[in-house]
């Protein structure tokens, strides 16, 4: 949802535009459609796999794959919706310090928060590879589909992945912009509230 902020250039993106410049643009719009795709082709499949199962279970008996799918669909949506939360500056933030700052040392303080944040899903992404790659050595496969569980596992990289690069683009963005922004396109909203612009 976009809302005014006086701001005629900011005021005019809409869901095919960045807030940020050149390929950091492009960049961030990719990121945007891979998590529009990841968690509405994870919910819309979680949904018609739970009502097929309810269906079944009513009419005939349950799938017997429903709740393995379930899981592997959960797992999507989750480590998707990390880098989604990421990208709407909807992660939970303790800042009873930051609050008490002037803007200055605030946009410094989120810069920082912002590279560490990043540091740390990198981190995370690369350590979930190496445990995914580890899980493809040993051939595992999962009861009743019968497919490999490192599939089931695959979201998890991408996801911190994407997350760690919402939370770079968020500190570039601060670095590049006047105001303090909690995402790349939202504003912190100490005036009055969060801005999505």
């Amino acid at each position: 949802m976009q809302q005014p902020t006086g701001d005629p250039d900011l005021e005019t993106l809409t869901d095919d535009t960045s807030a940020l410049p050149g390929l950091l643009g492009t960049l961030d719009l990719a990121i945007a459609k891979l998590e529009a795709i990841m968690l509405a082709v994870g919910v819309l499949l979680m949904a018609l796999n739970t009502v097929a199962n309810v269906i079944g279970r009513v009419f005939f008996e349950s799938l017997y794959f429903s709740e393995e799918l379930n899981r592997i669909l959960i797992i999507l949506i989750t480590f998707a919706g990390i880098s989604y939360a990421a990208r709407h500056g909807r992660h939970i933030r303790m800042s009873a310090i930051y609050d008490t700052l002037p803007p200055k040392p605030r946009k410094a303080l989120t810069i920082l928060i912002a590279l560490v944040t990043a540091v740390f899903m990198l981190g995370l992404a690369w350590y979930s590879l190496q445990f995914l790659l580890t899980t493809m050595g040993r051939g595992r496969v999962l009861p009743a589909l019968q497919i490999p569980v490192w599939i089931t596992l695959c979201w998890v990289p991408l996801g911190f992945l994407l997350t760690g690069l919402q939370y770079v683009l968020t500190a570039i963005k601060n670095m590049i912009e006047p105001d303090i922004y909690l995402s790349t396109n939202v504003l912190e909203g100490y005036d009055n509230d969060e801005r999505e612009i």
